[in-house]
């Protein structure tokens, strides 16, 4: 079977920061098969763009990576893995999600669910208290979703921050416009 990664989020929209996550997990990992799942409504934050526009911009994004890019129905984390029933899959997070990660509904279930990747800069080791977290450095990508919204209601170029096909879908699209 081989081993499996899951990078789950809103990617609204997804950026260059997210695919570079990807890209050097896979290789951290040997991740054999990644699954991309886009939240069609996260239980912690909601999304400007619908969920379909939300998955077709993570097509493009992760189109390099021959990922399977899916929508996924369940809220929260445990759910989606109790659902997917993959067998000891990595589950790709940034460290600031770690921190957070103590406030996830049932953190235990997900830990026996799947090993987390957490991503981190290079120097800065978090804290771990499970041999089911492991660390794995990324280049950091001084980049956010939230940014590239904001940039692209002020008419502000989003070129180098996200994929050349991303940027022109949400142009086409019209999306995080105030119009």
């Amino acid at each position: 079977m081989g081993v499996v990664g899951v990078l789950g989020g809103r990617f609204d929209p997804p950026h260059l920061g997210h695919v570079a996550l990807a890209r050097t997990a896979v290789e951290r990992f040997r991740i054999d098969d990644l699954h991309v799942t886009v939240v069609a409504d996260a239980a912690h934050k909601g999304a400007d763009a619908p969920a379909g526009d939300r998955l077709a911009m993570a097509t493009l994004a992760f189109a390099g990576l021959a990922a399977v890019v899916e929508l996924e129905e369940h809220r929260y984390t445990v759910d989606a893995l109790e659902a997917a029933g993959y067998d000891d899959p990595i589950f790709l997070i940034g460290a600031d999600q770690l921190a957070a990660f103590p406030t996830w509904k049932e953190p235990e279930r997900v830990l026996e669910l799947a090993r987390l990747g957490v991503a981190t800069r290079p120097g800065y080791a978090p804290a771990t208290t499970s041999p089911r977290i492991q660390i794995f450095e990324l280049e950091p990508h001084p980049v956010s979703s939230s940014d590239i919204r904001e940039r692209v209601r002020r008419g502000d170029p989003v070129d180098g921050l996200v994929a050349p096909a991303v940027a022109h879908y949400i142009d086409e699209r019209r999306l995080y416009r105030e119009d």
